[in-house]
């Protein structure tokens, strides 16, 4: 191996020293009650085209092995809608590079001991042929190939005016696509039954996602999910944040979390009784800008945990090599090639500028190999936060009983003081063993420096801790987390929530926390494995914890989270529908209409709700109300004539707005008709 691919603790590209005095003080605090889930084993993945010749190479297999990637998917973006597997060849004559077959492929596959996940063709292909796929993987070779998409970003395929992705079929509308989903479906799992099928979503917040085609009834997520609901087995996303610049690049990640909520949300809403088996992968993503440099090692570092923190099962990088592009300079100096990939394709540009050698490593591999000095499959990731937002930070409890705490800095210029505080968990004394990539470095640095509550992160770097638990921890060695609490019977005021039964020890009772950012308050306590949450507010999010205690008062690690949302009263004296219209990425039309269900008729009324959402608010046109605005809080007030409610739903106020969103936009969750809280549906 050359220096590009140095074990850790190799010297760095560029030393130097950091003085912690002059570094400004930022705090951390990690919550280690607070689960996140479990990492799968399909966590780390990362996407291969057949137009790479370097694929199936011994350095590929050397260099995929090193860096941790466990999942493999094939044969590369929008090439799978033209893509035929037998032959190796694509509709409209894309190139197809020799040694990139199924089997050479596979073969890379099993040497790093990974999974695959394969696009059928949906675009130029049929539901037979992607059977006879399966029959071949499966059956004939025993590959055991369990994650199946279909079809690549097939929203592009002209329905909506863009037209970038390959679709032959006559009706290019999202029911036609979700009714042929259900056609493969049936057919590749006659063949094997034990297979996983994902279906396209589009990722709230980006074009086209709430977008009501010509001759559509619903846009396209509500579209898929009633038809193909209950035949698929997860949902596919991609994700590329929108960027004028590295800043605002990296700063997107926080608006994840709300997107894949909102996408949870839809598949519970119009999955049926499917959805909560179906899951959610995030099968291509990158920062698209500047992504062969600091830049993109600093996005892949926070979007791999921002999404696996918020349920998906597994972030597969764009890509392993893509080749060279526009040539310009990262925030740190550094020269970005424009290339998207994870490794150099030794390009050079027409004016003579040249990549690094074939196969160097660029900044995002190392930041995918730091992952797993993060967490490897089984650990459970935990709430962290910090109170600087160019200092992101992610953190695991280990199978081994360590904590490991990722920081993240997003800024070129400062270095800084982290200060870190632990809920749940007590680290030791021992210095702890520190792992750093830093603006370009060419391997991972490991050394034993600072301590468990201080460090000091240099800028646009990540750094990881791998800290020891204390004598005192008060952690059980012993417990199993309870498995994966579910809500049922969600009222305005009540919910239940019940779990399977944590082993490996003497159970004495389950603690029920709920979480409140890094701060965990205890819900209640529980024998048995369930717990009836009262006194809850309607209209509310709840995300809760549960975990076990043994006979020493020490807890287990914490369950995967489990979040609902309270209703609003049946029984109450207005009723409210809002009903989001259409959109179009960065906006909304939303229809409110308001009745007077009680007894006693209303002369001046004030409608009031607050958006879920920081990402999205009521702009300058509205009509049928006078709208006020307090940060997510909306009051409304009548316009004109509309002052009146009669009683017994005598009349109905419609009103509404035009929304504004930079990421998700939630609907309300409740609504309020002079301090009374109404009962509330929802259209779309």
């Amino acid at each position: 191996m050359g220096a590009a691919v140095a074990l850790a603790g190799a010297v760095l590209a560029t030393p130097g020293t950091v003085a912690q005095a002059a570094t400004p003080a930022v705090e951390v605090t990690v919550n280690a009650r607070e689960g996140l889930g479990t990492v799968p084993g399909t966590a780390y993945g990362l996407n291969q085209a057949v137009w790479d010749g370097n694929m199936n190479t011994p350095a590929s297999v050397d260099l995929l092995g090193k860096a941790g990637v466990r999942m493999m998917r094939y044969p590369g973006g929008s090439y799978g809608d033209g893509f035929h597997w037998k032959t190796s060849t694509v509709s409209g004559g894309g190139y197809v590079a020799p040694g990139t077959d199924f089997d050479s492929f596979m073969g890379t596959v099993k040497a790093i001991d990974a999974q695959a996940i394969l696009i059928a063709n949906y675009g130029s292909g049929t539901a037979q042929e992607a059977a006879d796929w399966v029959k071949y993987a499966n059956v004939t070779k025993g590959y055991g190939v369990r994650y199946w998409e279909i079809g690549n970003e097939i929203f592009g395929n002209g329905h909506y005016g863009a037209d970038w992705e390959l679709d032959y079929h006559e009706s290019k509308t999202p029911a036609t696509y979700a009714n042929n989903v259900v056609e493969y479906a049936r057919a590749m799992k006659a063949v094997d039954p034990t297979i996983k099928i994902g279906a396209v979503v589009t990722d709230p917040g980006n074009w086209p996602d709430g977008v009501v085609g010509d001759g559509d009834t619903a846009a396209w997520n509500q579209t898929v999910l009633s038809i193909a609901g209950p035949y698929i087995d997860f949902v596919i996303m991609h994700y590329y944040p929108n960027h004028t610049t590295a800043a605002d690049v990296l700063q997107q990640v926080r608006l994840l979390p709300g997107e894949l909520e909102q996408v949870r949300r839809q598949i519970d809403r119009y999955a049926g009784r499917n959805g909560p088996n179906i899951g959610i992968a995030l099968t291509e993503t990158s920062s698209n800008y500047q992504s062969d440099t600091q830049v993109g090692g600093l996005f892949t570092a926070d979007v791999y945990f921002a999404a696996l923190e918020n349920g998906v099962f597994t972030v597969d990088y764009w890509d392993t090599r893509n080749g060279m592009g526009d040539v310009t300079t990262a925030p740190d100096g550094t020269t970005s090639y424009g290339d998207g990939g994870l490794l150099s394709s030794g390009n050079c540009n027409s004016d003579n500028v040249c990549e690094p050698p074939l196969n160097t490593p660029f900044a995002p591999y190392y930041a995918l190999q730091m992952l797993s000095r993060v967490a490897l499959p089984g650990d459970t990731l935990v709430k962290a936060a910090s109170d600087n937002r160019l200092v992101t930070v992610h953190a695991a409890r280990n199978a081994d009983g360590g904590l490991s705490v990722e920081l993240i800095n997003q800024d070129p210029g400062n270095a800084y003081t982290v200060h870190l505080g632990y809920d749940g968990w007590t680290p030791s004394n021992a210095t702890p063993t520190v792992h750093t990539l830093g603006s370009g470095y060419t391997a991972i640095a490991t050394s034993k420096q600072g301590t468990a509550s201080t460090q000091v992160v240099p800028p646009y770097s990540i750094v990881t801790l791998k800290l020891t638990p204390s004598a005192t921890n008060p952690v059980s060695t012993t417990l199993t987390a309870p498995g994966s609490p579910v809500a049922s019977d969600v009222t305005a005021g009540t919910a239940t929530v019940s779990w399977r039964p944590s082993t490996g020890g003497a159970v004495t009772r389950y603690a029920v926390y709920q979480q409140f950012g890094t701060n965990s308050v205890l819900l209640g306590e529980s024998t048995s494995t369930s717990f009836t949450a009262r006194n809850l507010v309607p209209g509310t999010s709840y995300t809760l914890n549960v975990l076990a205690v043994d006979q020493k008062g020490h807890l287990s690690m914490p369950s995967t989270p489990v979040t609902f949302v309270t209703g609003t009263p049946r029984d109450s004296t207005c009723a409210v529908t809002y009903t989001l219209a259409t959109g179009w990425g960065s906006g909304f039309v939303a229809n409110i209409s308001v009745t007077n269900t009680g007894s006693t008729p209303i002369t001046g009324w004030t409608l009031a709700f607050s958006f879920p959402a920081t990402t999205e608010s009521v702009s300058d046109s509205t009509w049928n109300g006078t709208f006020s605005t307090n940060g997510s809080h909306v009051v409304v007030t009548p316009a004109g004539s509309n002052t009146y409610l009669a009683p017994n739903a005598g009349n109905t106020v419609s009103l509404g707005f035009v929304g504004n969103q930079t990421g998700a936009n939630p609907p309300p969750a409740s609504f309020t008709l002079n301090g009374t809280v109404c009962t509330t549906t929802y259209s779309y």
